[in-house]
């Protein structure tokens, strides 16, 4: 009986936690589909209400974004019922943790690696358009492509994330710290340049803010899995790990997944809204010359949304797999993840 009426607690709990994590990015993803190809998506194609930002053509929607929108809505019901059948089925809360961890480091080490080549490149092309080498080395048609938001964004970025996402395949560690040094470094070579050959140029600190802003945003998942955030431990040190664990359920389901999808809702719901309005101009910076990255900036709150999600539902399933096996503070992570 104390079993069945555990998973009859838990199991609804589990299953939330996973239907928030993969509706999360599968949110995203339709997102950039709607906005980018004018799939109608879920609301108009079950003719359930408008989005904000999705305007209905004169005649309705073509044949082509209708499919668009049949397989929007196939893929949330596949969602939905691929988490109830781990949540209410299976139920391997370990594996399930393992996995979710995996995606949230996987999200986290492909926008690191994103972030790094992309702002090399881009200074480095910020530089030779401050210069005004930019048209020698490309030519007049291909020095004002490079000169255009929209067109660096699509020729330059998109591919070099493209890459950044492979080599995030291979890459197994999360590599932050390089990170960490990097912005030291760049804003080292701003005080050389700047206090001994009197050379400043605006892309120089849109660099390191960009490495920055990334870094910090960046690290909130990796800091979670590392339990290494700061928290009022006043009390909580001193409780038993199933306190402990019922507590981060708590903070996870009332306080975590919802902020994160708050972030996600109100950035990306309409075509104005905070996130999605930069990215899909490529927005830059009021100076001339600095570096075209503010719209990515502006993306790393979905960065920071989507791989918080899947680390705090992780977390998630690893207190409610501690309450059910009746883990103490003297078991050893073999033990745990035995």
């Amino acid at each position: 009986m104390t079993s069945i009426s555990k998973n009859n607690i838990t199991a609804p709990i589990q299953f939330l936690g996973l239907g928030c994590a993969f509706l999360a990015l599968l949110f995203v993803i339709n997102n950039f589909i709607i906005f980018n190809f004018g799939a109608p998506g879920l609301l108009h194609t079950l003719y359930l209400g408008d989005l904000s930002g999705v305007k209905v053509p004169k005649g309705g929607f073509s044949t082509y974004a209708i499919t668009l929108g049949f397989f929007q809505t196939a893929a949330i019901l596949a969602v939905i019922s691929y988490s109830a059948y781990r949540a209410f089925g299976v139920r391997n809360l370990r594996k399930d943790a393992v996995t979710l961890d995996w995606i949230s480091a996987y999200i986290v080490r492909a926008a690191f690696w994103a972030v790094l080549i992309v702002g090399f490149a881009d200074a480095a092309l910020s530089f030779l358009r401050v210069e005004g080498f930019h048209k020698v080395l490309f030519g007049e048609s291909g020095g004002a492509a490079i000169a255009l938001p929209s067109a660096r964004g699509l020729y330059i970025h998109v591919p070099l994330m493209i890459v950044s996402a492979l080599i995030a395949l291979r890459d197994k560690s999360v590599s932050l710290v390089w990170l960490a040094l990097l912005v030291v470094v760049a804003e080292f070579l701003i005080v050389i340049a700047r206090f001994i050959y009197g050379y400043e140029q605006t892309f120089m600190g849109d660099l390191v803010r960009f490495w920055y802003a990334a870094l910090f945003l960046f690290a909130s998942a990796y800091t979670l899995k590392e339990d290494g955030h700061v928290r009022v431990d006043v009390f909580y040190a001193g409780l038993k790990r199933k306190t402990k664990s019922t507590l981060n359920i708590i903070g996870i389901v009332f306080f975590g997944l919802p902020l994160c999808w708050l972030i996600l809702a109100r950035g990306m719901w309409g075509k104005s809204s905070l996130i999605n309005s930069p990215m899909l101009n490529f927005e830059t910076s009021m100076s001339g010359f600095g570096m075209y990255v503010k719209y990515l900036m502006a993306a790393f709150l979905i960065i920071f949304a989507l791989s918080m999600i899947f680390q705090f539902t992780a977390y998630l399933l690893n207190s409610i797999a501690d309450i059910e096996e009746k883990i103490t503070d003297d078991a050893s992570d073999e033990e745990v993840n035995a």
